[in-house]
């Protein structure tokens, strides 16, 4: 799993690359609650390199949709291939988050 950051005019870019799993989700979400910590606002979480994600990977995007919230900020999702965007679907996460095709759409949102 690895972690690529990138800065956008009006969002914080955080490009997955990998698996999330239980092994390195609670690492990835403290990297994310960390860009939060810092003053970062708003950020497009970019699902194109990600190949999968478990429960534990869910819980870590649920973790930071919420703590940006309580900031005032926004998360966007973007990019997912078909089977993760599946899981969003299954998993009725699709319903409650802010998930886009591209990168570009997502960054359109802010």
């Amino acid at each position: 799993m690895t972690i690529a950051l990138e800065s956008a005019a009006n969002a914080q870019i955080v490009a997955l690359q990998g698996q999330i799993n239980s092994a390195n989700a609670a690492t990835t979400e403290a990297e994310v609650l960390a860009l939060i910590a810092s003053g970062q606002k708003n950020l497009v979480i970019d699902f194109a390199a990600l190949d999968y994600i478990s429960s534990a990977g869910l819980r870590m995007v649920l973790v930071v949709a919420k703590r940006l919230k309580q900031e005032g900020g926004k998360l966007v999702l973007c990019a997912m291939q078909s089977h993760i965007r599946e899981v969003f679907d299954i998993s009725g996460f699709l319903a409650i988050l802010n998930v886009t095709a591209t990168r570009a759409e997502a960054l359109a949102q802010f």
